[in-house]
């Protein structure tokens, strides 16, 4: 398998994106919801009712393609196991 490089740019959406989601996730957590069930049917359906709006939090969801959020989601958990 080959190494691949990660642009400044990219590394740069990388971050940008893990903070959203941990911004996201904390005003689930504030709000009383499960914040990992609530992000699932986000990703799933694309529904944004799923997230709440407290703290922006479906305003910073809505910036992060659907698919570059499940990138980074399964990015952070094979860091984890590997």
């Amino acid at each position: 398998m080959e190494t691949q490089k990660i642009s400044t740019y990219q590394r740069a959406q990388h971050e940008e994106v893990r903070a959203n989601l941990e911004l996201v996730y904390e005003a689930l957590k504030e709000k009383g919801y499960n914040p990992i069930t609530q992000i699932v049917g986000y990703v799933l359906s694309g529904d944004p009712t799923y997230i709440t709006s407290h703290k922006n939090a479906r305003s910073l969801i809505g910036r992060i393609e659907r698919d570059e959020l499940l990138e980074e989601m399964v990015r952070e958990f094979l860091r984890d196991v590997m």
